[in-house]
C-alpha cells in the first residue's frame, strides 16, 4: 500500500472511531511524524522498536496510508504523512490543555504557558505590562509571545485550538470570538531630511514615492495599505518587511516612506531619525483585537490571560472609547 485510498467518514460514527483508539498511538504517532523514523521515535518515547512498528502499522490501518516509507536507503514521510505534522501537534497540544485544566483556578498556583500570537508592534506596546501583570499574579506561569505570520491568520480558527490568543486588527480573522483591545492612529514617517518632512506627504506623494510596507502580500497587508487601495492609491512598494520595527532602518537616510502605527513612535529608538505626519487621506483607525477559540470561551485559566490583555492595554493605552 503505497498511496492514501479514500476512507468514508459515514462508515465509523466519530465518537466510536475514537473509541477503538488509544491515546497513546497520538503521542507515538507524533513521534513518528516528527523524526520520520521508527529507530528514533523509539528512542524519544524511551520504549522499544518493535513496539513503535507495532503502533505503526495500526496506524497504517486506520488512516489507510503508509504514512512513512522507504524511498532509495532513507525513510521519508508521504504526503499524508505530511500533512499529519502539523494536525498532531495541534491534537497533542489540545489534549494537553484538556489534562492540564483544574476545576478551580487560583493564578498563584498555576504553571501554565500563555501563548499570545502578536506582532512585534504590539508586544513592542503591552508586552513589558502584560508581562509585569502576569508574574504579578501567576508568578509560577509563563508567558510565549509568537510573532504573527500570514499562516497564522490565514489558519486561525485550526491553530487557536493550540494556542491561547491571536492579536491582530479587525478584518483579518472572522467568526470567531473577539475583544477590542485598543486602538491607535496611523502616521507617515520619512526621514526627517526628505523634502515631504515639513508639511507632510500629499496624496500624489503617497501614490509616486517609494514605499517601505509591513505585511504585503497578495492575501495579507494592513488594514492602512487596504484602505490606500479603497480609495485608488496603490503604494510604489520598494521595500517589504514583516516587522513594524525594521520599519525605521529601513526608511532613514532614503527617500521612502510608510504608514505604521503612532503609538510605534513611542518605542524608544524608533522616532530618531525620522519625521511623522497625518496621512493626507482619512484611513481610520487601527483597531487592535485579541481573538480565540470558542472552545475556551468559559476556560478559568483563558479568561484570566484575556483579563490580563484588556487590563494591561487600558493601563499603558487607556480606555476605550464607547461603542457606537
Amino acid at each position: 500500500m503505497t498511496a492514501r485510498q479514500g476512507r468514508d467518514s459515514s462508515d465509523t460514527p466519530p465518537l466510536r472511531a475514537l473509541a477503538n483508539l488509544d491515546l497513546n498511538l497520538l503521542v507515538t504517532l507524533d513521534a513518528i511524524v516528527q523524526n520520520q523514523s521508527v529507530t528514533r521515535a523509539a528512542e524519544q518515547l524511551g520504549v522499544t522498536q518493535p513496539a513503535v512498528s507495532a503502533a505503526l502499522a495500526r496506524l497504517r490501518r486506520h488512516f489507510a496510508d503508509e504514512i512513512l516509507h522507504r524511498v532509495g536507503n532513507r525513510y521519508q514521510l508521504t504526503p499524508f504523512g505530511v500533512d499529519l505534522r502539523q494536525r498532531t501537534r495541534l491534537a497533542l497540544a489540545g489534549v494537553e490543555r484538556v489534562f492540564g485544566s483544574r476545576g478551580i483556578f487560583e493564578a498563584t498556583d498555576t504553571v501554565r504557558e500563555f501563548s499570545v500570537v502578536v506582532s512585534d508592534y504590539a508586544t513592542a506596546i503591552l508586552g513589558r505590562r502584560l508581562t509585569d501583570l502576569i508574574t504579578a499574579h501567576a508568578p509560577h506561569a509563563r508567558l510565549r509571545f509568537m510573532p504573527t505570520t500570514p499562516d497564522h491568520v490565514a489558519r486561525a480558527e485550526q491553530m487557536l485550538t493550540a494556542l491561547d490568543v491571536m492579536l491582530v486588527p479587525h478584518g483579518f480573522v472572522t467568526d470567531l470570538p473577539n475583544s477590542e483591545v485598543f486602538r491607535d492612529d496611523w502616521v507617515v514617517v520619512s526621514d526627517h531630511g526628505h523634502r515631504v518632512a515639513c508639511d507632510g506627504p500629499t496624496v500624489d506623494d503617497l501614490r509616486t514615492l517609494p514605499w517601505v510596507l509591513v505585511y504585503h502580500s497578495q492575501t495579507a497587508s494592513t488594514p492602512a495599505a487596504r484602505q490606500l487601495r479603497m480609495i485608488g492609491i496603490e503604494p510604489r512598494a520598494q521595500v517589504i518587511t514583516e516587522s513594524f520595527l525594521t520599519v525605521r532602518s529601513l526608511v532613514v537616510g532614503s527617500d521612502r516612506i510608510a504608514l505604521v502605527p503612532r503609538r510605534l513612535l513611542d518605542v524608544p529608538g524608533i522616532r530618531d531619525g525620522l519625521t511623522a505626519h497625518r496621512p493626507p487621506v482619512d484611513l481610520g483607525p487601527l483597531v487592535q483585537a485579541m481573538w480565540w477559540h470558542p472552545v475556551y470561551d468559559h476556560e478559568p485559566e483563558h479568561r484570566f490571560l484575556r483579563e490580563m490583555i484588556l487590563q494591561a492595554a487600558r493601563e499603558v493605552c487607556g480606555p476605550l472609547p464607547p461603542a457606537e
